[in-house]
């Protein structure tokens, strides 16, 4: 079942929060902001694993941290996004329907896979991603 709501994403007692990012995103504007700043380990681990291996368009990748309040808050990084440039100079590109679909598809899998029965999305690829929600 899909519900839509409105409000903070953050505050949301969904097992799981994904969002959209670029595979060398450096997590400065949007949810990726807010998540850096809530998390800072999230990115910290997100540039290793993305300095060890090869990170495509369409993949997810799956961080689980600490809550202040001592809980767990799973989130799942969706590679929506090419990447423009290399290095310190690359920057999220647009996302296209095409890495979006991918990465719900790994979505879908990874929550069979882990047993999450419920999932916090906002409007995907519509923000730095550039995408219109109609598309989406």
């Amino acid at each position: 079942m899909i519900k839509e709501v409105s409000g903070d994403i953050l505050f949301s007692r969904a097992d799981l929060l994904a969002h959209g990012i670029s595979a060398q995103d450096p997590f400065d504007s949007g949810l990726a902001l807010a998540l850096r700043e809530r998390w800072p380990s999230l990115v910290r681990d997100f540039r290793h694993h993305t300095r060890s291996r090869a990170v495509a368009s369409g993949d997810v990748w799956f961080w689980t941290g600490i809550q202040d309040g001592g809980g767990t808050r799973k989130i799942l990084n969706l590679i929506t996004q090419d990447t423009l440039g290399q290095g310190s100079s690359a920057r999220p590109a647009k996302a296209s329907i095409e890495n979006v679909r991918r990465a719900l598809q790994n979505l879908a899998k990874l929550v069979k896979q882990e047993n999450i029965s419920s999932v916090a999305l906002p409007r995907l690829a519509t923000g730095v991603g550039s995408l219109p929600w109609s598309e989406v």
